[in-house]
């Protein structure tokens, strides 16, 4: 075991520079080309046992590098016709910004919200989307959507009548309804 992970710290030490070169020359960012590399590697760590040993070694790490480089650029052009889609369904907003614009108590009930229930509503009354707008941005099921944008609604009610009580005397917030039903 020992001698394998030598074998294959040699191989990273010894072409680590000519992948990254490599995949440089063909991604898009530095970054993308880092991740070629490391999975790249990763690939090698697996197959390892069939990895060949002198210069063709170096040859053999270009083939997994050639296929995860398009891989990496297959993802790119998803991600980006993905955002030309939505860019394309989505109104324009009502207002330059609208977290500015809201209204001190609105901003101070969606404080007391999750990020999770901000960002729908936000999504929704912001942004202008639909469910099933905000369903694709957010990865889940249209009927997902309807049901987080559903709860998020109740909690920033019920936030924004805490709220409302909140500064008026204890005299005048209304006691909650503990009545049974006469008959």
């Amino acid at each position: 075991m020992a001698d394998e992970d030598e074998r294959f710290e040699q191989l990273f030490d010894g072409h680590y520079a000519d992948l990254l070169a490599y995949a440089v020359r063909r991604c898009a960012s530095r970054q993308d080309a880092e991740d070629v590399v490391a999975d790249t590697f990763a690939v090698a760590w697996r197959r390892r046992a069939d990895l060949p040993t002198g210069p063709d070694a170096r040859l053999w790490l270009f083939g997994p590098a050639r296929l995860v480089v398009r891989n990496v650029e297959r993802g790119r052009v998803r991600r980006q016709r993905l955002s030309d889609r939505l860019r394309a369904r989505v109104r324009p907003s009502r207002s330059r910004d609208p977290d500015v614009e809201a209204p001190d108590r609105l901003r101070q009930a969606l404080a007391t919200l999750n990020e999770n229930d901000r960002e729908v509503l936000r999504l929704h009354a912001w942004e202008g989307l639909s469910a099933e707008e905000i369903a694709t941005t957010l990865g889940i099921t249209t009927p997902a959507a309807w049901k987080r944008l559903q709860r998020a609604r109740e909690r920033l009610a019920a936030a924004l009548e805490a709220d409302h009580h909140a500064g008026r005397p204890a005299s005048m917030v209304p006691a909650p309804s503990n009545r049974r039903a006469t008959r």
